[in-house]
């Protein structure tokens, strides 16, 4: 049978970056085919290029036999290609079912936009993934309102609104929480049963070997490997994507959890989405928040570095009080926080790097102006030893891959190193050898004496590179797991012990 998509020899510069060099990319009618690699590896151009968003420079795209004409979104649309982009298209300031139909309102029989069409139809929508969506997810539900998870969700509706035969979902669980996935899985399966294709990009090893038919790896802009899910293991997908990362793992694995000092004590504080919370925390140790996705584990955080303040409750690092009204109140503290959510947490769009990574200190040394060649020196130094890749301080912050973003924000933070370091899913988005790197570092800052506290949606994060996890469940914390009791089997059951 006809594969319904075949990209090959696909090449693409972008100045003198070389992005792609005859990439190939072959999806079956009725598949579900993961596509991986390292950021930057050229997988998501690719998908750009198949999606009409990006032209190519050599090569050929067939669909359905035919060769494609992609040289628009629209044009792509009309040849029943669709793309979920990793950073949401939908607009902020309209409603949930305006932003679904946007450039696509039904009309009514005077050619207005037909209102009671898009309620209808985005209920219908909604209805597909209701069970795990929350409040507040109503076609009227204006974008602003709703929480990240379900930005991601209303993303994933406005694609399947548009009925396409091959949809390419670029990194959509990463802001998910495990039942979400099972419902977007569910999807999946639904649409492949239709004869939908999907292209599932994923940094997930789990949800790719959970979902995936087939799976293509991509690595410095070639295609380097092609597997049947069902025929190859992690170790072979991982080697072909960046091969040392195994190695990098197994030396985090292989840590021996240290035997620090209580240093910050967090006593029954509470917050709207939180409490009351109680524990102690050591000097050297990473201590990982566990559980389903809103639990809580994010006001935990939030409320620890003042975005979201304590109601009551106090917070003590080495005998002083440091609970925070403020984030300049945990910043003057040496307390750091770095946000999965690189575009509205940690970015400052459209400023330079050098900027993106210097404003915390002008926070804490409360400066004006961003010194000279002495403070540049300092900075590039941090961003060399996360291996970040980048043109120069002055390069603007959208120019690097989510991977190379995510080292910038983390490098804000470590001129001086922080005394405590708070970590909301730090590596959402980013690639395997990405996350090597981010291990290693946290792993070095505790053992220099830092405190660290991470919340990650993924188990196998929490469970290689964490000394202890508090599982959190209702904004309480329901179990305190370390020892023998840190298993995948434990974690699970404890998160989804009210939660099932």
């Amino acid at each position: 049978m006809q594969p319904i998509l075949r990209a090959r020899d696909i090449s693409k510069s972008f100045g003198a970056v070389r992005a792609l060099e005859k990439a190939r990319l072959t999806v079956e009618r009725g598949e579900i085919h993961a596509l991986l690699g390292a950021n930057g590896c050229g997988k998501s151009t690719l998908c750009k290029i198949i999606a009409g968003t990006v032209a190519l420079d050599s090569g050929e795209v067939l669909i359905d036999g035919e060769a494609a004409a992609l040289g628009s979104p629209r044009l792509a649309e009309e040849q029943g290609v669709a793309l979920f982009y990793q950073e949401l298209s939908l607009v902020p300031q309209l409603s949930l079912g305006e932003n679904i139909f946007l450039g696509r309102e039904p009309r009514n029989a005077l050619g207005f936009t037909d209102r009671a069409a898009i309620q209808c139809e985005t209920e219908a929508l909604i209805a597909r993934v209701a069970a795990v969506a929350g409040t507040g997810f109503t076609p009227d539900a204006r974008v602003s309102d709703l929480s990240p998870d379900q930005r991601q969700l209303a993303e994933i509706l406005k694609v399947l609104a548009r009925k396409p035969k091959i949809i390419i979902f670029d990194e959509a669980t990463a802001t998910l929480d495990r039942r979400q996935v099972e419902v977007f899985f569910d999807i999946l399966r639904e649409l492949k049963a239709e004869g939908v294709s999907s292209i599932f990009i994923s940094h997930r090893m789990d949800e790719v070997f959970a979902i995936a038919d087939r799976i293509t790896v991509m690595r410095n802009g070639e295609t380097v490997a092609e597997f049947s899910a069902a025929e190859t293991d992690r170790y072979a997908v991982v080697y072909a994507m960046v091969g040392e990362t195994g190695a990098i793992a197994a030396s985090v694995r292989d840590h021996e959890p240290l035997e620090g000092d209580a240093r910050l004590v967090v006593d029954g504080v509470r917050s709207t989405r939180l409490g009351p919370v109680s524990f102690v925390a050591k000097r050297g140790e990473i201590l990982g928040l566990g559980g389903l996705q809103g639990q809580g584990q994010k006001a935990l955080l939030s409320g620890l570095f003042g975005a979201e303040p304590f109601h009551v409750g106090r917070v003590t690092l080495d005998d002083v009080d440091v609970t925070a009204r403020r984030p300049a109140d945990a910043i003057a503290h040496r307390i750091a926080y770095v946000s999965g959510d690189r575009g509205r947490d940690s970015a400052l769009p459209g400023r330079s790097i050098l900027e993106n990574t210097a404003i915390a200190s002008l926070v804490r040394e409360k400066r004006h102006v961003i010194p000279g060649a002495q403070f540049r020196e300092r900075f590039a130094d941090v961003l060399t030893g996360l291996n970040t890749r980048y043109a120069g301080l002055d390069a603007p912050i959208g120019s690097l891959s989510g991977g190379n973003q995510q080292k910038v924000f983390i490098s804000r933070w470590l001129s001086p190193a922080p005394g405590l370091l708070l970590l909301d899913d730090p590596t959402k988005g980013i690639d395997l050898g990405a996350k090597g790197d981010f291990y290693l570092l946290a792993r070095k800052l505790a053992d220099e004496g830092a405190t660290v506290i991470i919340y990650s949606s993924e188990d196998s994060e929490l469970l290689s590179l964490c000394d202890r996890v508090l599982v959190l469940n209702g904004g309480v914390i329901t179990a305190d797991l370390q020892g023998d009791r840190l298993t995948p089997f434990e974690l699970t059951r404890a998160s989804y012990g009210d939660a099932a």
